[in-house]
């Protein structure tokens, strides 16, 4: 799979003004015979990214077409390659065995709603300052600041000032009792780099910005305060 990604990476990739480099490229995947550009007429442009193995149809133990996804501007798409392996015996090499098909992307999958958890608003309310400071810790990289948040006998490690902590957007505590996993929307701000900001600026590249993350978290009271034991990326949203 990781062959055909290669592949994939020169292949959909092109324009007039790097035919010949694109050939000499293409010629590490081709058998020999095979037409050196694969097809296209040397006109026109193709830029392709993110390319990723998707999936793997074997029609033999020699032969497989082996998807790839790939995003060239808004369109997210496939890229259908067969390939040929020799074998251990033969050294374990792959050929492009044959022309690739471009495809279109499955569509997302329908997301069907769950029923959102009974919530215990006390609790949320208890944790709301805790995690604020935590996060503003864990954000900053203070390690001992971060360690006034985080349950007895554990540790955490932080971002250490890649982001800055703006806002505890919303969490979710679900009833229970003193370890609970709950959900929290933090959002981060995001520094522009190294140039200082400048709030009048009507770049965007020239502020400061800010992403909403979903986290989950397990917490534990010990006596009258929430700590955090652990830090998970969010799950699925809920409602």
């Amino acid at each position: 799979m990781a062959f055909a990604a290669q592949f994939a990476g020169v292949y959909l990739n092109f324009s007039p003004d790097d035919a010949g480099s694109r050939s000499n490229k293409l010629a590490a995947f081709l058998a020999q015979g095979m037409d050196p550009q694969m097809g296209w007429d040397g006109y026109g442009k193709l830029a392709a990214v993110a390319i990723q193995p998707y999936d793997i149809e074997p029609s033999d133990a020699q032969n497989a077409v082996v998807s790839v996804a790939f995003q060239s501007g808004p369109r997210r798409m496939m890229l259908s390659v067969p390939i040929y392996y020799s074998g251990d015996d033969a050294g374990g090499r792959f050929v492009v065995a044959g022309r690739p098909a471009i495809l279109p992307a499955p569509a997302p999958a329908d997301l069907p709603q769950v029923a959102a958890p009974e919530t215990d608003d006390a609790a949320a309310a208890e944790l709301k300052p805790q995690l604020e400071g935590f996060f503003k810790e864990y954000a900053s990289g203070d390690a001992a600041g971060l360690q006034r948040y985080v349950a007895a006998g554990k540790s955490l490690p932080s971002f250490g000032g890649t982001f800055t902590f703006s806002q505890l957007k919303e969490v979710v505590v679900p009833v229970g009792g003193a370890t609970r996993e709950i959900q929290a929307v933090v959002v981060w701000a995001v520094p522009n780099g190294d140039t200082p900001p400048s709030p009048n600026a009507t770049d965007p590249a020239a502020v400061g910005g800010t992403l909403e993350q979903a986290y989950r978290l397990t917490v534990e009271k010990q006596g009258d305060k929430w700590f955090v034991a652990d830090i998970r990326g969010g799950s699925r949203v809920v409602g």
